[in-house]
């Protein structure tokens, strides 16, 4: 079977939510990635077998947003595209799939990403359709309902929202309020600094945001990293549950972003003239109960490991989504491992942002790019899913 080669993986900086990509609807994040993914490979757009691109918080503003991003990026009309979601993991599972179409022989390059915007999501009715006799009509938050209608009720009973679940694995964990903080704080000190280093330069795309008067504002920096974070900073925040460890300091955000590259099979890489930067060497994706879906990172690793004959002492870096600190912690101890210095080295979900579908591809984009610099062979991406599932896929260096 073919190897999948990754090639030319970007992302676009992560706007804070309703701030500095508001303006930017999701299409035009889409398309800006993508543009960037194929000048930068230099492949033939016309050697584009298919674009497959995850959105979790989608609607008919943009339906099929692979096919959408295709066209409006300007990609031959012939080029088809897909949409997918696996929520947390739809970047991840972007990838895997255009992979697996590489490999079983039905494409040669497919251009993976995911995209978001969290700031567009829109709230929605279902009860005008067929009308209304009397009263009012209830409009749905699109962000919210979404946390609140992850699982079936009559079976795993009501779940308010993702920081439930989070709390649910700290408490499982014996996970404190302080320790949360301390890794929310080296999460933001590590992000400030990588981007003071300028290691994320070769990976972000700048995106043009459009203003009411005057030329467009260029974006070119990460919007949520806060260098001043300290624990006793973050202490001072109120948690979200009386008595809880989750605050909006120690948890991700919502943010606005897209991320692509081009999978690619290793036998055309030549005659296309592309440079790989990784291949793809395996992946799984695991369930576990949606009240604990933050622990879904340690059943999906264990099944990975299982199938690649593969484990920790094999790996140069790690990067662990971190949507919660205090459920980064509590997989930690769900894998017995934890090595701070190959973990999450530059940074993650609670500084540099979530952009659900986008994050995926982000994490791999910047994964790839820091095992290029360290000569890393094997990396690490795991993630946690809304509704109880965990991803882990594992990716070797080119180099």
């Amino acid at each position: 079977m073919r190897r999948a080669a990754i090639v030319t993986p970007l992302r676009t900086p992560v706007g804070a939510f309703g701030a500095t990509l508001r303006p930017v609807p999701v299409e035009d994040l889409a398309a800006t990635v993508v543009k960037a993914v194929v000048a930068r490979s230099g492949v033939d757009p016309a050697q584009v077998d298919d674009v497959v691109f995850a959105q979790s918080y989608a609607n008919a503003e943009t339906p099929c947003v692979g096919r959408w991003a295709a066209l409006h990026a300007g990609l031959p009309v012939e080029v088809p595209g897909m949409q997918l979601d696996r929520r947390c993991a739809g970047g991840l599972q972007a990838v895997a799939t255009a992979a697996m179409m590489v490999q079983t022989g039905v494409a040669d390059v497919v251009l993976a990403g995911g995209v978001e915007s969290m700031s567009n999501a829109e709230h929605y009715t279902t009860g005008v359709r067929w009308g209304s006799r009397s009263g009012g009509v209830q409009l749905w938050d699109r962000l919210d309902r979404g946390r609140e209608r992850s699982q079936p009720e009559w079976r795993f009973g009501k779940i308010s929202g993702m920081v439930e679940t989070a709390e649910n694995v700290a408490r499982r964990h014996g996970i404190t309020r302080e320790q949360a903080d301390a890794y929310a704080a080296r999460s933001h000190q590590r992000a400030a600094a990588a981007w003071d280093a300028g290691r994320f330069s070769a990976e972000v795309v700048p995106v043009e945001v459009p203003q009411r008067r005057g030329d467009p504002v260029v974006f070119d920096r990460d919007e949520g990293v806060r260098p001043d974070s300290t624990p006793e900073a973050l202490a001072r925040l109120r948690t979200i549950f009386p008595d809880g460890t989750v605050t909006a300091g120690n948890a991700s955000q919502q943010n606005d972003a897209a991320a692509a590259c081009l999978v690619v099979a290793e036998d055309r890489l030549d005659a296309l003239g592309l440079t790989p930067l990784g291949f793809l060497v395996g992946w799984a994706a695991a369930g576990c109960d949606p009240a604990e879906m933050g622990i879904g990172p340690v059943p999906a690793v264990a099944k990975l490991f299982a199938r690649t004959g593969l484990s920790f002492d094999d790996l140069g870096l790690v990067e662990l989504n971190e949507a919660f600190a205090a459920q980064v912690l509590g997989v930690l101890q769900g894998w017995g491992w934890d090595d701070p210095d190959r973990l999450n080295v530059n940074g993650g979900g609670v500084s540099l942002g979530h952009p659900i579908a986008a994050t995926g591809v982000r994490i791999l984009t910047s994964l790839l790019h820091e095992m290029d610099r360290r000569g890393v062979r094997y990396g690490l991406e795991t993630m946690c899913v809304g509704g109880g599932q965990g991803m882990a896929a594992v990716f070797e260096s080119a180099r």
